[in-house]
C-alpha cells in the first residue's frame, strides 16, 4: 500500500452492495485495506432489469478493470439516436470514448451480470462479504468507529462507508437532519425485450412522455418510459401489463414491441424520489456515497456511474492527502459539483416533461449535460 491511504485507513466497513458499495470495497481492497462488506438482501444480486451505461458510468467502471466484462456480457456502443413518436430520426449523438479507443463509448448491461462481475473481483480481492446483516449503531471518536450488526456481531474499523442507496439508514444515524428523498412527480416504467439484429445503440423516442431503449446484453434490451403522476402511486401487478400498453400506444412506431407484450414480458414501475446532501457528506470517520449523498433521477443515465467515480476519487483522495479532514474537503471539492450537475439537470429535465417543453429543449440540455460530464472526474 502506498501513498497516505495506509494512515487513514486499514480496516474499512462497507455498507451497501449495489454499485457504490463493491466499487469502493474493490479500489480499497486493490490498496492493501483489509474491507469487511455488509448487505441487507439475502438474495443478493438476483434481481433487476438493466443498467444503462452512459459514458459517464461506461468510463468509471472501465477504469475499475470492468472493460472486458461489460464488452463481453454487456452491449457497448457509441451512439443515441432521438425519434418522434413515428420513427422519424430527429437528432443522433455521436458519444466519445473516454476510457479507450478501443472501448465503445456506452451501452447497458443486465444488473445481475454487473453484480456477478463485481462480486467475483472482491472475492478474488479478499473482501469479506456478508449478506443478509447492515448495522444497527455506529459509535464513533478521533481514531475510529464501533460497529453493531443486526447479527449481533461488532467491530472496529478506521473508516465505514455508507453506500446503502436513496433511504440510506447509515445517512440517518451520522446526519438525521439530512434532507429526506422526495417524490419527483414521475414513475420510471420498465421492461425486457429481446434486441432487434438492426438496433445497435441506444434510442429515444420523444412524445408527450418519452421512452427510450439501452441494448444490454448481445441479446436483450431494456426499455424505460417515464410518466408523469403528480401523487406518488401504488401499482398492483397485474395493472402493469394494461398500463404498460396504454402509455405506449401514442407511439406508432414502437407498435410491434407493444404487440408482443404478454404476461411473461418482465415490467417494473418504481416512482422517482430523489436526494442530494448539498453540505457535507461525511460526519467524523463515516462518509455517504453514490445515492446515499446523491440519489438521481434516470433522465443522464448516470447514477452507478457516479457511485463508482465517487468511490474512486474518495481513495485517489485518501491516497493523496496526508491529512484525513484535507482528504475529505477535497473529496467534497471534486464530488459535490458534479453531483450538483448531475441530480440537478436530471430533475430539470423531469420537470420540462412534466411541464410539456418542446423536445428541442429537452435535448439540448441533455446533449449540453452529456458534455459537461465527459470531463474527467
Amino acid at each position: 500500500m502506498g501513498g497516505n491511504l495506509s494512515k487513514h485507513a486499514k480496516k474499512v466497513l462497507v455498507v451497501g452492495g449495489g454499485v457504490g458499495g463493491p466499487a469502493v470495497a474493490i479500489r480499497m481492497a486493490e490498496r492493501g485495506v483489509a474491507v469487511d462488506l455488509v448487505d441487507i438482501e439475502t438474495d443478493w444480486g438476483a434481481a433487476g432489469t438493466g443498467v444503462t451505461l452512459s459514458p459517464l458510468t461506461a468510463r468509471a467502471l472501465c477504469d475499475l478493470g470492468f472493460a472486458e466484462g461489460l464488452m463481453a456480457k454487456g452491449h457497448l456502443h457509441d451512439t443515441l439516436t432521438m425519434f418522434s413518436p413515428a420513427g422519424e430520426q430527429v437528432n443522433e449523438v455521436q458519444s466519445p470514448r473516454l476510457f479507450s479507443p478501443d472501448v465503445p463509448a456506452e451501452g447497458g448491461i443486465m444488473r445481475p451480470d454487473l453484480h456477478l462481475l463485481m462480486e467475483q473481483r472482491m472475492r478474488a480481492l479478499g473482501v469479506s462479504i456478508r449478506t443478509g446483516t447492515t448495522v444497527t449503531a455506529l459509535e464513533q471518536d478521533d481514531t475510529g468507529v464501533d460497529a453493531t450488526f443486526t447479527d449481533g456481531t461488532t467491530g472496529r474499523y478506521d473508516l465505514v462507508i455508507g453506500a446503502d442507496g436513496l433511504f440510506s439508514k447509515v445517512r440517518d444515524m451520522i446526519m438525521p437532519e439530512a434532507p429526506k428523498p422526495w417524490y419527483t412527480g414521475q414513475v420510471c416504467w420498465r421492461a425486457q425485450f429481446k434486441r432487434p439484429e438492426e438496433w445497435r445503440g441506444a434510442r429515444m423516442y420523444f412524445g408527450a412522455i418519452k421512452v427510450g431503449f439501452t441494448p444490454c446484453s448481445p441479446e436483450d434490451m431494456y426499455m424505460y418510459l417515464l410518466q408523469n403522476v403528480k401523487e406518488k402511486p401504488w401499482i398492483e401487478e397485474a395493472e402493469l401489463l394494461p398500463r404498460l400498453k396504454a402509455l405506449l400506444a401514442p407511439f406508432p412506431a414502437l407498435a410491434f414491441l407493444r404487440d408482443a407484450m404478454d404476461e411473461a414480458t418482465p415490467i417494473m414501475a418504481r416512482p422517482l424520489e430523489s436526494v442530494l446532501l448539498t453540505d457535507s457528506w461525511y460526519a467524523g470517520r463515516v462518509i455517504l456515497l453514490g445515492d446515499a449523498a446523491h440519489s438521481t433521477t434516470p433522465h443522464l443515465a448516470s447514477g452507478a456511474g457516479m457511485a463508482a467515480e465517487d468511490a474512486i476519487v474518495l481513495v485517489d483522495e485518501l491516497d493523496r492527502e496526508a491529512g484525513f479532514e484535507a482528504a475529505m474537503q477535497s473529496f467534497m471539492a471534486r464530488r459535490l459539483p458534479r453531483g450538483e450537475l448531475v441530480v440537478g439537470n436530471s430533475i430539470k429535465l423531469g420537470q420540462m416533461e412534466q411541464e410539456g417543453a418542446p423536445a428541442e429543449e429537452m435535448q439540448a440540455l441533455m446533449i449540453e449535460t452529456l458534455h459537461a460530464i465527459y470531463e474527467p472526474y
